[in-house]
């Protein structure tokens, strides 16, 4: 009975090791394979108005006198784009 159950551990693992690539893709897919460009650039623009928006919390009521130099530089580089 041991030795079935060891041949089919050892079945198993061979077949994984042989499918990894389809296992890897079907329950840890890509989430960034599907996106359209549409899709990439409304993405990276919320990501740049949560930041723009957490800088802007950072202010406080001192305005830009509480942002640090490299704080002050990214707002600058965020508000460009």
């Amino acid at each position: 009975m041991t030795e079935i159950l060891i041949l089919i551990v050892i079945i198993a693992v061979v077949l994984g090791i042989f499918n990894r690539e389809w296992i890897k893709n079907r329950f840890f897919p890509d989430k960034q394979r599907n996106y359209t460009m549409d899709d990439k650039f409304n993405s990276d623009k919320r990501e740049r108005e949560k930041e723009i928006d957490h800088l802007l919390s950072k202010m406080g009521k001192n305005g830009v006198n509480d942002l640090s130099a490299k704080d002050r530089k990214r707002l600058d580089e965020l508000s460009k784009k």
